[in-house]
């Protein structure tokens, strides 16, 4: 299975810690006593900065306690509160995080960005159809396609959910923001060739639009045409040089494109930016792997499921590493931990079979690759049926 870098961001749920493996960075104990005294001054761009630093000194729960002094102390700064919200749901605290998410959304109930973080809170609960409410309120503007997609095939009603949102382009082709939409509707259905056509038109019609390049250079991406990606993200850059999303994607292509050097003062920035979010480190990681320092790349994937425990890709890179290597056990356990974060990701179903059938247990390989069997990722899909086949029919114990 070909391995692919980790392009979009996704919010963390609980922490997780991979038994036997040890973080990247060494965890710096804050003494400050001030870190909790409380906070007077209003400065919601330096309260979030300040949390910001603790997470990347590895400490969490200092940054959780000086955001709750701080939102206490001022109330209604919508920005502070979000994000203590997002790192309660790091740590698991999902009741805690919807409680600060409808607090915010009573007072401000157009509040996009919160509207997309309940929904992730009700998709973790298996609440979809309060999920589909709250992503479809945080559009436009937000992430949330991806999110409806999936919510849409929990719920067994995609094709409707497709069919509905192409009526809707075709209604409004000089709606950039229905267009945008569109073409993430197909790349989250792997279709980046149809997505491209969609985020071209919203492009057309809006060329400032985020939301669009960075979809454009995605689609580019996921076609290989890596130049053409690097400038979509570039352009993207240029309208806001502080967007972490394409700040990592494009260092991500030039990963892909062998720019090592190039890449990594990039993914660095994107890791000063937001040091909560972990698509730099698995990226980090990769890089680690492709210079044969797999133990490390290992260290990086591991800090990764710390800084979000229900990252996909972070689990189906410690799964490809630990496989290579032998370590069927090791593989099993982590992979086992990636199908709670990300129950439908059909990647980390054939990674876990493979580990399974190298174990000898045929039959627990079969069940994951009927699950995988039904990814949305042809190439997922397609091996999954293949292997499937093979396994069904050799006895013994095969391997995949």
């Amino acid at each position: 299975m070909q391995r692919r870098f980790y392009l979009f961001a996704a919010l963390a749920l609980a922490l997780i810690a991979l038994a036997g493996s040890r973080a990247v960075a060494q965890v710096k104990v804050i003494n400050d006593p001030s870190v909790f005294e409380p906070i007077f001054a209003s400065d919601p761009v330096g309260a979030i900065h300040t949390a910001r630093e603790r997470i990347a000194a590895g400490d969490l729960a200092g940054a959780v306690k000086g955001l709750e002094v701080y939102v206490v102390s001022h109330p209604g700064e919508a920005g502070p509160e979000r994000f203590l919200g997002d790192l309660y749901y790091r740590q698991g605290r999902l009741t805690k995080a919807e409680e600060v998410y409808q607090n915010i959304l009573a007072h401000s109930p157009s509040d996009r960005e919160t509207h997309n973080r309940l929904g992730v809170v009700y998709a973790t609960q298996n609440r979809v159809d309060a999920a589909i409410v709250q992503f479809d309120k945080a559009l436009p503007g937000t992430d949330s396609v991806a999110d409806l997609v999936a919510m849409h095939l929990r719920k067994g009603d995609l094709p409707q959910y497709r069919q509905q949102m192409e009526r809707l382009a075709a209604a409004q082709p000089t709606d950039a923001d229905i267009q945008a939409e569109m073409g993430q509707v197909f790349a989250a259905l792997h279709r980046p060739a149809d997505a491209l056509a969609y985020f071209m038109r919203a492009l057309d019609s809006d060329p400032q639009s985020l939301t669009a390049l960075n979809g454009l250079g995605l689609a580019y991406f996921d076609l290989h045409n890596y130049p053409e990606a690097e400038k979509d993200f570039q352009k993207c850059l240029g309208i806001d040089n502080t967007n972490y999303t394409c700040t990592n994607n494009l260092g991500a292509a030039y990963l892909q494109s062998g720019q090592d050097d190039a890449a990594k003062p990039i993914l660095a920035h994107a890791h000063s930016l937001a040091p909560e979010r972990p698509e730099t480190l698995v990226n980090f990681g990769f890089l680690a792997d492709r210079r044969g320092d797999w133990k490390g790349a290992v260290d990086f994937y591991v800090q990764a499921t710390v800084v979000d425990p229900y990252l996909p890709e972070a689990y189906v890179d410690l799964g490809i590493d630990y496989e290579h290597y032998g370590l069927y056990t090791l593989a099993q356990a982590a992979l086992l931990k990636g199908i709670a974060a990300a129950p439908g990701d059909g990647r980390i179903r054939y990674l876990l079979a493979v580990a399974y059938a190298s174990q000898g247990k045929n039959s627990l390989a079969l069940d994951q690759l009927k699950i995988a069997e039904a990814s949305l990722d042809p190439d997922v899909a397609r091996i999954a049926s293949e292997e499937s086949v093979k396994l069904a029919t050799v006895r013994g114990a095969p391997q995949l």
